[in-house]
């Protein structure tokens, strides 16, 4: 039996690839390759994936229900890790209907697809702290309200578990979103602050640091997610016992994040450290869509799984910038 992962090509994606292909189970993946960042890196991903025998590529946009039907036509699915996705919360704000299309209309099909096969175990799907928006409890907690997203990216993120919670309820369909909280590491994102910083500090360019500074984030490790993601989906809730949304359907929410928010500023003199250069740092105002601080009550994750994050990020910053400098022949 076969594991789907959407977004494979993806940071996370690839990460978690990476560990179910190291356990010997058959994957597909599957990724369109778009251009909201460089198809180079992603390509470059793709190939660290297409040395093992027991994976399978295939380009394909899953906002197409078509084109997502085709790509796992004869196959015997057993799970789905379902990360593929428009990201980016300052993006949202320039072409929102990339988001509907992706965030949306994708998840509608990827849900679909997992509802019609016979031996489907278990749907596991990203989400994002960014669900938490304005709320100014921390840490932030999956019960929690979250009905106050300040950016379409969440407010796609938070309709897909919804989505996922009446499908859950209707057809018994297992499934578990995680909320994550800034991931970093190894093969990044470029869209993201350490990626931008890197870059910038390393050319002599200026680092744009918003709210002046006055910036926390809860700062997760690749490893660290990819073994929360893995031990959700080796564990597919049951019907029966109440979940965040007072409903017995099987399907379950979680927080993965390290549990401990860091300041930008202390973030930005780490990566200074293991760079050997300072950043100019430009202090501007809170973009729109921001939030201040993330923090991630990871208790429930602990509870059920014995996940905690153990990385530091004294620790995994100069891993990212070795690979940085490795990747990049700097």
């Amino acid at each position: 039996m076969t594991i789907l992962v959407t977004g494979a090509a993806g940071f996370i994606g690839m990460h978690v690839c990476k560990t179910l292909l190291a356990c010997d189970e058959q994957v597909i993946g599957i990724d369109n390759l778009n251009d909201y960042y460089d198809p180079a890196l992603k390509k470059a991903r793709l190939a660290e994936l297409q040395t093992h025998s027991n994976f399978t590529f295939t380009l394909c946009d899953f906002s197409d229900a078509s084109q997502l039907r085709a790509a796992v036509t004869g196959q015997n699915l057993k799970s789905v890790v379902h990360l593929g996705a428009q990201a980016g919360v300052r993006y949202s704000l320039e072409n929102p209907g990339a988001y509907v299309q992706s965030n949306l209309v994708g998840h509608a099909n990827i849900i679909e697809l997992c509802r019609h096969q016979d031996q489907m175990e278990h749907l596991v799907y990203a989400s994002s702290s960014s669900v938490y928006g304005g709320n100014r409890k921390l840490p932030f907690a999956v019960e929690d309200p979250v009905n106050t997203p300040v950016s379409l990216y969440a407010a796609t993120k938070r309709a897909d578990e919804l989505l996922s919670q009446s499908y859950a309820h209707l057809y018994d369909l297992p499934q578990t979103g995680l909320r994550f909280f800034t991931v970093y590491g190894p093969w990044g994102r470029p869209d993201m602050a350490l990626w931008l910083f890197t870059e910038a500090i390393l050319n002599g360019k200026p680092i744009r640091v918003f709210n002046h500074g006055d910036m926390a984030r809860d700062f997760t490790y690749i490893d660290d997610i990819v073994a929360g993601v893995v031990a959700a989906l080796n564990g597919p809730p049951q019907k029966g016992k109440p979940n965040a949304f007072g409903n017995p359907a099987p399907h379950k929410i979680y927080n993965i994040g390290n549990n401990k928010p860091e300041p930008l500023m202390h973030m930005i003199d780490v990566l200074e450290d293991a760079l050997g250069k300072k950043a100019e740092r430009h202090l501007e105002a809170m973009q729109p869509g921001d939030v201040k601080e993330t923090f991630a009550d990871t208790s429930a994750l602990e509870a059920d799984f014995g996940f905690s994050a153990t990385t530091s990020i004294e620790v995994g910053i100069p891993k990212f910038v070795e690979w940085y400098r490795s990747f990049y022949k700097i």
